[in-house]
């Protein structure tokens, strides 16, 4: 009954009873101990029936968490609405230690239960005992999504202002495949997305499972580039190339370089952008779209405050993983691109990472500091 658990989690389910519609309807399973069916499939036209079986919930028990998650997809299929929203919604601590705890075997079970057309959402709540890979793999394989919730402004962002992402897939094994345009791009680098990796033979394989995208949601990913005119050395030559790829064509051996520029590599393009996806219902094949992109050469102080923020996050998250790639990047500098770029904040999560950057600067700070008259050397 920690504060930041069950009560935090009974108030976020009270927020998203308070936007769903009469006709909707709500089941409620826990699995503290043994799974167990706390309230059957009820209209949410009897919000006071299903309040008070929010409020009754308890914990207690170890966590049977196959048990659980089984027992929702039942409930679920018992009472499928075809051309409606299906979807379990999982409320946990991460912690899974009865039945199924090996990340493959759910992984196995979530995926399975996918099929059916029910998808899931993982709430992700506390953090003494918080496997965040595991929350993430589940959302993941079961075509839906996370959100870790440690504040009530936390859970009305994800089931109030973003309820529509959270409940409704537009677009699910969403795949983004960027090509640099090495006539303008000398080397780059992904920031993030390291359990994201896709091969680019997998692509255009239907069959290999990516991401899911909820209405309203939207996707950033950023790269850090050298362009050729800043280049100060030479890059390390390309792979073989696709014979997709637009900008360079394969050569055959034994050609020193493994590849020559096509024609459009002149055309001025920096990158084109390729984007693939499944509708959220059936099989049918993906469909796809690309995007050629230019440098609009746009200074840093002309950016828009979007695209400053995104940075700044970007610098926070660097400096706080300690990256070797954070470079001359400091706390002043990711919290004055921050303050820079606030804007209106009319939610104020803005202004809640600002505070997220002077704490973590704080603890850096101090993490660097020696005691007074100790020989413990610093930490780094």
């Amino acid at each position: 009954d920690q504060p930041n658990k069950l009560p935090l989690v009974q108030r976020s389910l009270q927020l998203l009873l308070s936007q769903l519609e009469p006709r909707d309807r709500v089941a409620l399973v826990t699995y503290a101990g043994e799974s167990r069916l706390a309230l059957p499939s009820t209209l949410v036209n009897d919000r006071a029936l299903i309040s008070s079986a929010i409020d009754s919930l308890s914990s207690g028990g170890s966590t049977n968490g196959s048990g659980g998650i089984t027992a929702a997809y039942e409930t679920a299929r018992s009472h499928f609405l075809k051309g409606g929203v299906n979807r379990v919604i999982l409320a946990t601590d991460g912690d899974f230690n009865v039945g199924l705890t090996t990340g493959e075997e759910l992984e196995t079970l979530i995926t399975r239960e996918a099929k059916s057309g029910v998808y899931l959402s993982v709430l992700a709540y506390g953090s003494d005992n918080l496997k965040d890979t595991t929350a993430e793999l589940l959302a993941d394989k079961g075509n839906g999504n996370y959100a870790y919730i440690d504040s009530l402004s936390e859970a009305r962002r994800a089931l109030v202002g973003q309820l529509g992402g959270t409940l409704v897939t537009i677009a699910k094994d969403v795949k983004i495949q960027v090509e640099f345009n090495p006539a303008q791009v000398a080397s780059y680098r992904l920031l993030g997305y390291e359990n994201r990796a896709l091969a680019d033979r997998d692509f255009r394989d239907d069959t290999k499972d990516a991401g899911e995208i909820g209405a309203g949601h939207s996707v950033t990913a950023l790269y850090e580039i050298v362009p050729v005119n800043a280049a100060t050395s030479n890059p390390a030559p390309p792979a073989s190339p696709e014979p997709s790829l637009k900008y360079q064509t394969p050569v055959p051996a034994p050609a020193p370089d493994p590849t020559r520029l096509t024609p459009q590599a002149a055309s001025g393009e920096m990158l084109t952008v390729k984007l693939r996806w499944q509708q959220p219902e059936g099989t049918a094949p993906g469909q796809e779209m690309e995007m050629p992109v230019r440098d609009s050469g746009t200074a840093w102080a002309q950016a828009g405050d979007n695209f400053r923020w995104t940075a700044a996050v970007a610098g926070y998250g660097l400096l706080l993983k300690g990256s070797a790639f954070a470079g001359t990047l400091t706390w002043d500098t990711v919290r004055a691109m921050a303050a820079g770029a606030k804007g209106a904040d009319p939610d104020g999560f803005r202004g809640e990472f600002l505070q997220l950057i002077e704490k973590a600067a704080g603890l850096s700070a101090s993490a660097t500091t020696p005691e007074p008259n100790s020989s413990r050397p610093s930490l780094r």
